[in-house]
């Protein structure tokens, strides 16, 4: 029998019963597909096949002339006009930049990268990971126009390789997956320090000052205890303005001002609960007094909202709040616009076509895996660092391959480096094979030699294995020593 608490909440007031059904219908199932954590990268992949299918129908002029499509912003005077292509690839990426500034804020500050000795094993295997992938294809462009193209390969996607080894299910322990989540993080770093160093147009000094006063503005608002997101907009769209006009990308001021984000709560959640408790006594008895006016109660609902506001620090609310919007709109946005290469026509007769596609090929499938793997190894050979409880290095190879799905961050340089050229066509299909090949190889590498399942219960695994586990990213306690892995002695 159900039970009254078991019942459905109520429709809300003034709503249509059966309109409501529908949508929940239609909402529900496209919720749970959301929490998944791959779902962000299957949204990912439909996109980038669709632009790749659609380029090379016979609707393909179409596709070509709707991100061509001029778009004007301005009032009175002060008119911008640009493509669509470049709204989306400027524009709508500085919020992506957004996002993984929070996210590198959120790890120096708390995460995997907020100590020396907990950082060390996931700088180590993004540097190998970046090095030897550009090593690979400067080795094979050294000189011509495809030398531009050496920070594609550096490149990886975080959705995508998330979601290569959330596919491998059980296989895959939890320390494997922050690792990962922090080589991205860091490989995301040497990234955007790439394309702020070589991959700018010019230098414009006529820009500083705008630079200038976002950054002030934007310093003096987080001095003056301003906690509210909406009003760092405007000192934002001036410093991307500036950066645009400076000669340097302007997703750069998207990382920057996720970098300056606050990332300390001001409530706490023992703040929270002791605001919220008082707030709600305080609506309480003003609701039970028969003479109340119903304005009364909106201030310990006000109060409520801060407390609930500022339970969390402005950057993990931030990063919380945009990275659905990110995730399934702004990054398949992205593919759509930018993964639609035309196949008819192209040719590698050229030597420079082919040893770009080689170049970055086999800089995403071999530079990926190797370097992240003999910088690993050295690194923990010279007792810089130990890995993790539960990470063998079968399962580094594992990561070491997943990283090597470069796709979006990969695209977005190849858009940089070879803008205008005729490379770029052949420079995104390197990026696409790429990323399809390095994912198949860890979903088969994962599946052969990573066990079916980690260890479920307490007497599977000891006690100072579990304790270790779980204190190596936080910090609390030393990892274990000099245990034996594969072969490997895994050195303090």
């Amino acid at each position: 029998m159900m039970r009254p608490s078991d019942a459905a909440p109520a429709p809300p007031p003034e709503s249509w019963i059966t309109a409501r059904r529908v949508t929940r219908a239609v909402a529900d199932p496209i919720e749970r597909f959301m929490h998944i954590s791959a779902s962000s990268g299957i949204v990912l992949l439909v996109a980038a096949v669709l632009a790749l299918v659609w380029a090379n129908s016979p609707w393909g002029e179409s596709y070509d002339h709707l991100w061509h499509t001029p778009i004007t912003v301005g009032i009175g005077p002060w008119v911008f006009e640009e493509t669509l292509h470049f709204w989306i690839n400027d524009l709508l990426m500085t919020v992506f930049f957004l996002v993984v500034g929070l996210e590198i804020k959120r790890e120096i500050t708390e995460g995997a990268l907020s100590s020396l000795r907990r950082a060390a094993l996931p700088i180590a295997a993004a540097v190998g990971g970046m090095l030897v992938p550009a090593a690979i294809f400067l080795m094979l462009n050294s000189s011509g126009p495809g030398q531009r193209g050496w920070g594609v390969p550096m490149a990886t996607d975080i959705a995508f390789a998330v979601g290569v080894l959330t596919l491998l299910g059980k296989r895959v322990p939890a320390a494997l997956r922050v690792l990962l989540l922090a080589v991205a993080i860091i490989d995301d770093i040497g990234a955007i320090l790439v394309i702020a160093i070589f991959y700018s147009s010019g230098f414009d000094v006529q820009g500083l000052l705008p630079v200038g006063g976002g950054l002030l503005a934007m310093i003096v608002l987080k001095g003056a205890g301003v906690r509210s997101p909406w009003i760092y907009v405007v000192p934002g769209l001036v410093l991307c303005g500036g950066f645009l006009q400076l000669g340097i990308h302007p997703t750069i001021a998207g990382v920057i001002a996720g970098l300056l984000t606050p990332a300390q709560s001001w409530f706490g959640k023992e703040g929270f609960i002791k605001t919220a408790r008082e707030a709600v006594e305080e609506f309480q008895q003003k609701a039970e007094d028969p003479e109340r006016d119903d304005r009364d109660l909106m201030a310990p609902l006000q109060k409520l909202a801060l407390a609930r506001r500022e339970a969390l620090s402005p950057a993990r609310s931030i990063e919380h709040a945009l990275h659905p919007y990110v995730a399934f709109g702004i990054m398949p946005i992205f593919a759509l616009a930018n993964a639609g290469v035309h196949l008819q026509g192209m040719s590698f007769a050229e030597p420079s076509s082919l040893m770009v596609m080689l170049g970055i090929l086999l800089g995403l499938v071999v530079g990926k895996p190797l370097g992240i793997m003999v910088l690993s190894w050295l690194s923990v050979k010279l007792g810089l660092c130990v890995l993790p409880p539960g990470v063998t290095w079968r399962g580094l190879f594992v990561l070491g391959a997943s990283a090597g799905i470069g796709f979006t961050m990969a695209i977005f340089i190849a858009e940089l480096a070879f803008t205008g050229s005729e490379l770029l066509g052949v420079a995104k299909l390197g990026v696409l094979v790429g990323t399809a090949a390095a994912g198949a190889l860890a979903l088969t590498v994962g599946s052969v030699v990573l066990p079916r399942e980690q260890p479920k219960s307490i007497t599977d695994i000891s006690a100072g294995d579990l304790e270790s586990t779980a204190s190596y990213w936080t910090g609390e306690v030393p990892p274990p020593k000099a245990p034996t892995r594969d072969g490997f002695q895994v050195r303090m």
